[in-house]
């Protein structure tokens, strides 16, 4: 599964600036990927783990702010068409699902 974080947080005052900043950094701690601005990717190897990755995110929400979180399977997410200036786009940055047996 593929959770998918969508956040818009203010940055009108330097306290804003410092929670959004460290909203963005608990998220890369946490694994995520950047994938735009204010949207971040994390793999999780099942739904169980999902949830792990849920509450940790729920435990960082900043005090202002808007953030929405999603969950897809791995086929819905490689379903998903990019583009750029209107022409389909290779993926250069994907992360990569690993599993150890």
């Amino acid at each position: 599964m593929w959770m998918m974080v969508f956040f818009d947080l203010p940055t009108d005052t330097k306290k804003d600036r410092r929670n959004a900043s460290k909203f963005r950094k608990d998220l890369i701690k946490d694994g995520f990927t950047m994938m735009q601005f204010s949207v971040y990717v994390r793999h999780c190897s099942s739904s169980e783990n999902t949830e792990v990755h849920h509450k940790r995110v729920l435990m960082a929400l900043p005090p202002m702010g808007s953030v929405n979180l999603l969950s897809v399977t791995d086929k819905q997410f490689g379903r998903m068409e990019i583009f750029f200036n209107t022409k389909p786009q290779e993926e250069k940055n994907v992360p990569q699902q690993l599993e150890l047996f």
